[in-house]
């Protein structure tokens, strides 16, 4: 399954005193993206939480290249790079939609929560079909 990149137009409320975007705006950028897979998956984050599973975030960061500026289109390409039973980390590169300027790069790593037993759980397991949509999508 291939993936389209999630895109996202800066806004103005996103912008800092001196006109480009809040850095930490791109975090909330990474999240919409990783949301977007997986709807592209069939399979929402609402879908997974209404079956008791949430997708935790443990560790998240960002390195900025350049400026991002109200109303620029950044292209917000999502890719898994490692998944096990219990464990999920992603990949996320934010290009200039018009150019493809590298405009920032990132990282989150995450883990499979059981909100009625309140632990950990092994998404293998506890969602197989969503586990192997997952699967099939981890870059080698």
């Amino acid at each position: 399954m291939e993936l389209r990149p999630y895109l996202r137009k800066a806004q103005f409320y996103e912008t800092d005193g001196m006109g480009i975007i809040y850095h930490g705006n791109y975090i909330h950028w990474m999240e919409e993206a990783r949301t977007d897979l997986m709807d592209q998956i069939g399979w929402s984050y609402r879908r997974a939480v209404e079956a008791g599973i949430d997708i935790a975030l443990t560790d998240i960061s960002c390195h900025y290249q350049t400026m991002t500026r109200f109303g620029e289109t950044m292209a917000i390409e999502t890719a898994i790079t490692k998944l096990t039973p219990a464990r999920m980390e992603l990949s996320y590169r934010m290009t200039d939609a018009e150019t493809g300027a590298l405009h920032a790069a990132g990282t989150s790593s995450h883990f499979f929560y059981d909100r009625n037993r309140g632990r950990p759980v092994a998404l293998k397991k506890a969602l197989p079909e969503l586990y192997q949509l997952l699967q099939s999508l981890v870059q080698k």
